[in-house]
This record gives structure tokens, sequence and C-alpha cells, in this order.
């Protein structure tokens, strides 16, 4: 009943994922900082060169998210992708990306940031080329595969680069806060790419871009990059990260088959029954090891369980919306899929900006404050569009609302950044911004899928009655989400146990 456009959108959200990571080192002194480094807001020249290394990586991981939505017909015709096969080409990417990204946080933590971040790239690169070449639809997937890896690599170690490279502070906050509207520029600026690619030159185009990033950031990254030396790394986790890996892989692959098959599939409540099994194993294993992958004190900090809560409800929240109103512009008012992503645009734009004010916001309230102040804001807006109806004439009112929407969505990010890893050990880092990494992508896998159902169990002849349930279903959700970290997030700084 969905069509086209619901799995373009979902093959646009599931992609976005990714992330918001970051965490730059660069090839600069990193010894302790004077004592006002920790508190100034201003980049070192060193720094700044490091920190657009680390932005421009995260940002064409952002436009590859996109850049594929409205391509996949165009690419299911000329590979020979049958109509149920071409969701193989976004779901073969968020699996990975999702999948390994709490592993391969980890990895970066023990084996080295710099390190996994090239090696991410490079596999990045080499996954778009071959992308790039694909004449079949085995080669292609195989490419979303490398380049959903590669996404499970570099983004927690960017992410974790740059928390450590700037000291908790308004520093930290601004990083984070240029990362994630970088992100979200990159994921409109991805859509409209896309679709400019795919109608004047060839899709292909989509994935020959990474490849040109990926050579820059190769011959730069190594001289502007660095970490502090190493102490003594224990032994990596294998049961561990093989039960989260697995996990994960089948949380995220029974959501996306949910959201094209209805809940009641076998292939969509099979994998969450064994998801929900392997993370009982997981914890099994983790309260028993002597080296856990995730240390279960750290999941006791409230800061962190509630802070990547938070930031599984902002993403399934607004990407879930996104899904929404592209239904809404195509199926209803008639927009085309290149117009419609035009329009959202403005939405993109507020995201950036979101992104831009939301560290000084942090500096003044706090990242709790932050945090919820942006849920209550997004709820607001989200609201109003819960009247909308088959008149062009809501183009304009969506226009604000979802504006202002994304500016408090990114607000309430990049405070959750912030407040999930804060007051966390410097070797312990790599974790912390890769669980914030999982939330994002879960968060992403989790609300198009279930919006999809709610628009869907409305029986009308047109599409908007369940489009506006579902809606408000997000309204109400954003708003258990304020209400949620109001009551159980507590900063280190607020409570030393949490």
């Amino acid at each position: 009943m969905l069509g086209t456009p619901g799995l373009l959108t979902r093959g646009f959200w599931l992609s976005v994922s990714r992330g918001t990571n970051l965490r730059g080192m660069t090839e600069i002194d990193t010894s302790p900082p004077t004592t006002s480094a920790p508190t100034a807001e201003r980049f070192t020249p060193a720094q700044k060169i490091a920190m657009a290394v680390l932005l421009t990586a995260n940002f064409t991981l952002a436009v590859d998210f996109s850049i594929l939505n409205v391509a996949l017909p165009h690419i299911g015709h000329e590979l020979g992708f049958d109509t149920g096969g071409l969701q193989w080409i976004v779901t073969s990417f968020a699996l990975c990306a999702a999948g390994f990204t709490l592993f391969f946080g980890r990895v970066a933590d023990l084996f080295g940031r710099k390190r996994l971040f090239l090696v991410g790239i490079a596999l990045l690169g080499t996954s778009s080329l071959a992308g790039g070449l694909a004449a079949e639809p085995a080669l292609l997937l195989t490419a979303r595969v490398g380049q959903g890896t590669a996404t499970a690599m570099v983004t927690p170690a960017a992410l974790s680069l740059m928390t450590t490279v700037f000291p908790e502070g308004p520093a930290r906050s601004r990083a984070l806060g240029l990362n994630g509207a970088l992100m979200a520029a990159g994921f409109t600026a991805g859509a409209v790419l896309g679709g400019v690619l795919t109608g004047t030159v060839s899709w292909r185009w989509a994935f020959f871009v990474n490849v040109a990033v990926a050579l820059a950031v190769i011959l730069v990254a190594p001289f502007v990059l660095r970490e502090p030396a190493a102490g003594t790394r224990p032994r990596l986790d294998v049961p561990g990260a093989v039960a989260v890996t697995f996990a994960l892989v089948a949380l995220v692959f029974g959501i996306d088959t949910a959201g094209h098959a209805g809940w009641t599939h076998p292939g969509a409540w099979g994998p969450l029954l064994a998801s929900a099994v392997l993370f009982t194993v997981f914890l099994a294993i983790e309260s028993r090891v002597a080296e856990p992958l995730i240390a279960p004190a750290l999941l006791k900090r409230r800061n962190i369980a509630w802070g990547n809560l938070a930031g599984l409800l902002a993403f399934a929240t607004e990407t879930s919306l996104v899904f929404l109103l592209t239904l809404y512009l195509q199926e209803i008012l008639g927009y085309s899929a290149v117009t419609a992503g035009l329009i959202l645009g403005v939405l993109g734009i507020g995201t950036v900006l979101g992104g831009l004010v939301a560290p000084k916001i942090i500096g003044r309230t706090g990242s709790k404050t932050v945090i919820i102040t942006g849920f209550v804001t997004q709820a607001a807006a989200t609201l109003p569009l819960v009247f909308v109806s088959d008149s062009r004439g809501w183009l304009v009112p969506l226009l604000i609302v979802t504006f202002a929407g994304g500016v408090a969505n990114l607000v309430a990010i990049v405070g959750y950044a912030v407040a999930s890893t804060s007051g966390v050990p410097a070797d312990q880092q790599g974790l912390a911004t890769g669980l914030v990494t999982m939330s994002q992508q879960v968060g992403i896998a989790l609300g198009t899928p279930i919006m999809s159902a709610i628009t869907v169990s409305v029986a009308a002849a047109t599409l908007l009655p369940g489009i506006k349930l579902a809606i408000g279903a997000n309204t109400a959700l954003t708003l258990a989400a304020a209400i949620l970290v109001a009551l159980f997030l507590k900063l280190p700084g607020e409570n030393r146990a949490a």
C-alpha cells in the first residue's frame, strides 16, 4: 500500500543513521592541555585541521546514507533487481552499520582509534568503487555490506577521537554540535544530490563521490590525526562481541522486515525473539568474564543508560516523521520525490541550525535541560501536523513547523551525545561513543517500521487518516521521551553514583 515512496524513504533514513559520532585527534601535541584549554571553546589551528578531516568523513557517510534514495528504482532497472529485492540495497547497509558499531567501538579502544578510522575510510573507498562499477545485484549488495561495515568502523572511531582531543566542556560541546549539524546537512544534501546525479549523469556517481573523498581523507588524515599512547590493552571479549553483534543484526533485520511485511510475519518476530535471547546471553557473558566488552558499571551510569535511550527516541521520532511527511507530500499532495526532498530540505536546514546553537545552550543550561527542552519543543512543532489535510495550503505551515522541529531535534541529539559521553574514562570513550552510535542506528531502524505499521492500520480510501494517526503517535512518543529524561537521567555531577 505504501508503494515506492515508502521504500525510498525507508531507504533514505535507514541509511541515515548512522550516526552522529565524533572525536577529533590531531597530529598535534595531545599531552595534558594548559590550564585554559579544558574550558576554551575556540579550537587551535591544529584542532581545526583535524576537525575538518573528521567532519568531512562523517559528512560523506551521512551523504552516503541518503544518496541512493531516489536512485533505487533506476538501480533496480539497470542491474535487474526485482521489486522485493530492492530493499536489500538498504537493509544490507543498515544491518552492518548498526550490527557492528558497538563491536568496532570497543575495537577502537583496544587497537587504536586512528588506525580503525583509516581502515574504515579505506574500506569505504574500496566498497564505493565496487558499487559504482557493479554490473550485477550480488556485487552491488556486497559493496553495500562493505559500506555499512565501514560506517560501523568510522563513526565510533571519529567520535571517540573528537571526545578524546576535546575535554568535557564548551569545546567538546561545540565539536559535537558541529558534527551533528554537518551530518544533518549531509542527510539532506544526499537526498538532493542523489536525485540530481541520477537525473543528469548516473546513479553510479553516488558511489564514485565517496571514492574521491576517501582518497583525500587517507592522504591527509595520517598527518593530522594522533591519539595518546595506549596503555595496557585488555583482551577483546570475543564471546560477548559475537553475542551482541548477532543480537543487533537480528534486531535490525526483524524491525526492517516488520516495516514491509508486517509485525506478525515470522521474518519479523522470529529475529526479534532471537535478538532478545541473544541480548540475554550477552548480559550473562558480561557478568562473568574478567574483561567484558561492556563493563556492567558503565551501563549502570544513568547518564549513559538514559542518555542513549533519549538518543534512540530522538532519532526514532524525527526520522520516522520525515518518512510520514514524504508519504504525505507525495501520496496526498502529489509532489514528485525530488520536490518532496527539496521541501524537506527546510527541515534539514533546521537541524543544521540546531547543531550549531546546541553547544551554546548546553553551556548555559546543561545537557539534561537541553534534551528535555528539545523534546518538548519538537513535540509542540509536530502536534499541528496531526491536523493536515489534502490541501496544498498546508505547505507553508508544514515548512514552518518542520523547521522548528528540526532545530529542536538536533538540540536534543547534541545534548544526548554530550550527556552519554560525560564522566567516561578515556580508555572507554570508544565504547561510550559506540553506544551513542548504536542508539542512533537502532532508533532510525525502529521508528520508520513502527510508524509505517500505524499508518496502514487505518483502513481508508487514502493514507491521510493513517498518516495523521501516526503523527499523533509520534508526538506522544516525543513527549514521553521528555518525561523519561526529566525523571531518570542523572549527570555525573548531579549524582556521583549515577
